[in-house]
Order: structure tokens, then C-alpha cells, then sequence
């Protein structure tokens, strides 16, 4: 929770006003927190202080700095070739789910431990829950499908007793489920949030990747890299893509209604909406919101949806956030 804000920093506009990676970083004050980060510290083209983003390793080590220095996460560790996600792009999504929670309470964010969000893959970075505790006090419970990402974001979680009363993690043993055998019966969620894998296929995950490279100026060494390189692939593409992923979590979610108050997903795709849509009118959901959010040239956008009417919306906040 340290601002590194300096008075030649440059804000990016595009960046959710809460969010404390608006502005560019403050490399010397990152390696003071984090004194690793160093060696991957280089000047880039425009003679500025940055780091190598086709190196996965400094990649790595910038958020693992960004995570000591903003949320106070001192052990932050990821195993080879997972995903390595941009820190500030993650927390815009914590802090629009938190003006969609303000939206509904007149315009006040509920916090702390009352509020339990589920972080539809967790991934092995944990990334979601830290935020969006360090940010808000909220507790969080963590799925994923794959057994060594559950056990490594419960290492995060048992090395950091900032978090460990407040984030679950739990293995999905059903890869076609979502929700059931996750959420229990008799529990209730604030929120869902996803980010989910938005390929369609292993040939289509691998043309990003390589897309990415060429972006950063770089050819990847081989084949395995470039299918590497920043995620497992349940993590980057499934079939259908996007569309199928959140389609399904939509006819899964109205199974579940009364369990939560807002089901949410993050749509990397605009032409995926009209399907969502369709879907969500399908299962009668009550309510219906799509926030846009950019980091610089990319553009992204929040779904998210509820079954809770006015009276019940009203009843959920009496009872759960005052």
C-alpha cells in the first residue's frame, strides 16, 4: 500500500483512477523493496529505466517487486511457465467489481472480511485474491483444475500471514463444472470473477503467443517456448474459446442464483458479447452489466450478471454488508 508515484511520472488515463499502477514505475523505489529485481533492470530504446518483458524471468521478478512494494506480499513465487500476469491489468478488474458492488449499496464499496468473492482460476499466481484483500479486506476462496497451480497458490497463501485467515484454495476435480463442487451448498459469494482462457484451440493459442513475441521485437527459440511462454495451455485456450468458457459458466450460474450476488467475467472479445447475451437472456438473468476497461492499446470489457431481484438484491446487502 505505498504510492511510487513520482512528480515525472506520466498517469495512464486508461487505468481505473484507484488503481496504484497508473503510473509509470519507480524502478529505484521497486528495488529498494525488492533488491532482486536489479540485474533485470535495463534502459529501454527511449532511454527509460524498464525491464526485458520477452524475458520471463525479469517478467516474473517485477511482479514479485510490485507485490512486496504495493501489497505488502513478501513471499511470491510461480513455477516454470505459468502465467505471468500484468499486475496493473488485474487490479483494474479488482477495483471495477468493487464500483459494481458500490453501484448496488448506494455508491459505498463494501469492505473487509463480511464480503467473500471466488476467483474462478486462481492459477498458480494467485494474483486475484492478493489485490483484492491487500485493496479491500475481502475474503476469497480459489479454484482451478490443475492440481500443482491449487498447490502452489496455497503456498503463496500459507507464506503469507496477510492472507492465510482470508483465501481458500480448492482443486475442481470436474473439469466440466464450474461452480458445483466449489461452492457449497450452504455458502454464499459476493461475487464470481474470471478470467477465462480466451483461445479456441492449441494452433490459435500458439499464433498469439507468437504474436506477443514479435511485438516485444523477438523470435521465440522453439516451439515449447513459444507454446510456453506465459501460461499452461488449460490456462490460454479452451474449446470454444472464451465464447463456450463463459457460455457455460452462464448456464451454470443460474443453477446457482440465490448463491450470489454477481456472477462476473472478464471478455477479451467485443464479438463475444452478443453471444453472452443471448445466453444471459436464456437464463433469465435480472440484471445485466458489460464495464469496459483498457490498459493502454488494450481494450477489455467486465460481464457481469445477477438472478437476485430488487428485494432480494435488498435483503443480500442487510444481511451480508451492513
Amino acid at each position: 500500500m505505498t504510492s511510487i508515484a513520482d512528480s515525472n511520472s506520466t498517469e495512464k488515463q486508461s487505468l481505473h483512477p484507484r488503481n496504484p499502477h497508473r503510473f509509470r514505475y519507480d524502478f529505484p523505489a521497486l528495488i529498494k523493496s525488492c533488491p532482486a529485481l536489479a540485474p533485470f533492470v535495463v534502459r529501454n530504446k527511449y532511454q527509460d529505466e524498464s525491464v526485458d518483458f520477452a524475458n520471463p524471468e525479469a517478467v516474473k521478478m517485477l511482479n514479485k517487486a510490485i507485490l512486496i512494494h504495493f501489497y505488502g506480499i513478501q513471499h511470491w513465487d510461480i513455477p516454470a511457465n505459468y502465467l505471468r500476469p500484468p499486475i496493473p491489468g488485474r487490479a483494474d478488474y479488482i477495483h471495477y467489481l468493487a464500483d459494481l458492488l458500490g453501484s448496488v449499496n448506494d455508491n459505498v464499496i463494501p469492505i473487509g472480511k463480511k464480503i467473500t468473492g471466488l476467483d474462478v482460476g486462481i492459477g498458480a499466481n494467485c494474483v486475484y485474491p492478493i489485490i483484492g484483500h491487500q485493496s479491500y479486506g475481502w475474503r476469497f476462496v480459489g479454484s482451478d483444475i490443475d492440481p500443482k497451480a491449487i498447490q502452489n497458490a496455497k503456498r503463496i497463501v500459507t507464506a503469507n500471514p496477510v492472507l492465510t485467515p482470508f483465501v481458500e484454495c480448492r482443486l475442481q476435480t470436474n473439469p466440466t463444472a464450474i461452480f458445483k463442487g466449489i461452492m457449497q451448498a450452504n455458502e454464499k459469494f459476493d461475487f464470481t470473477m474470471c478470467n477465462p482462457p480466451f483461445h479456441a484451440s492449441l494452433a490459435e493459442a500458439t499464433a498469439g503467443t507468437q504474436r506477443k513475441w514479435q511485438n516485444l521485437g523477438r523470435t521465440s527459440a522453439s516451439q515449447k517456448e513459444t507454446l510456453n511462454f506465459g501460461g499452461q495451455n488449460a490456462e490460454l485456450w479452451c474449446e470454444g474459446g472464451e465464447k463456450a468458457f463463459v457460455t457455460k459458466m452462464i448456464e451454470q450460474s443460474a443453477q446457482i442464483g440465490n448463491q450470489c450476488f454477481w456472477f462476473t467475467s472478464l471478455v477479451s472479445k467485443k464479438t463475444t458479447l452478443p453471444f453472452l447475451y443471448k445466453a444471459l437472456k436464456k437464463a433469465k438473468a435480472f440484471e445485466i452489466q458489460t464495464i469496459e476497461m483498457a490498459q493502454g492499446q488494450k481494450v477489455s470489457r467486465m460481464v457481469a450478471w445477477t438472478f437476485l431481484g430488487t428485494h432480494q438484491q435488498k435483503m443480500w446487502r442487510q444481511e451480508r454488508w451492513r
